[in-house]
């Protein structure tokens, strides 16, 4: 069974701050994978922030210096420390695994599992 369920998110002014979490659901959590994805209406979702097993952290161009991603396997967590936020960070931000999480098709194959996602506005 799996299950991701992102909060924290808010309307926050530009040059304010957010911390995102994300409950995962899911055995040996400890050893995937973890990221953060965001869609802003019109676009496609990306990957902004990833964290290993080892705990390596990565950030897209666009967050590199804001963005800090965590997370506590002994809870089964995932953090999203969000500084300076500008307008473009605007978006539903989704925590999954990295690559994401899958599903069983009852009609064969599998599809992506993604959460509710958490909605975060940056405006002034």
């Amino acid at each position: 069974q799996v299950q991701l369920v992102e909060s924290g998110g808010g309307l926050v002014q530009p040059g304010g701050s957010l911390r995102l979490s994300c409950a995962a659901s899911k055995r040996f959590f400890s050893i995937y994978d973890m990221g953060w994805y965001r869609q802003a209406p019109g676009k496609q979702r990306e990957l902004v922030a990833t964290i290993t097993s080892s705990l390596r952290t990565n950030y897209t161009d666009s967050v590199k210096g804001r963005f800090t991603i965590s997370r506590d396997n002994v809870k089964k967590t995932v953090s999203l420390q969000m500084n300076s936020l500008k307008p473009e960070d605007t978006a539903v931000y989704y925590c999954n695994g990295d690559p994401a999480w899958k599903l069983p098709d009852p009609r064969g194959g599998e599809n992506d599992y993604w959460g509710q996602g958490t909605v975060v506005t940056v405006s002034s």
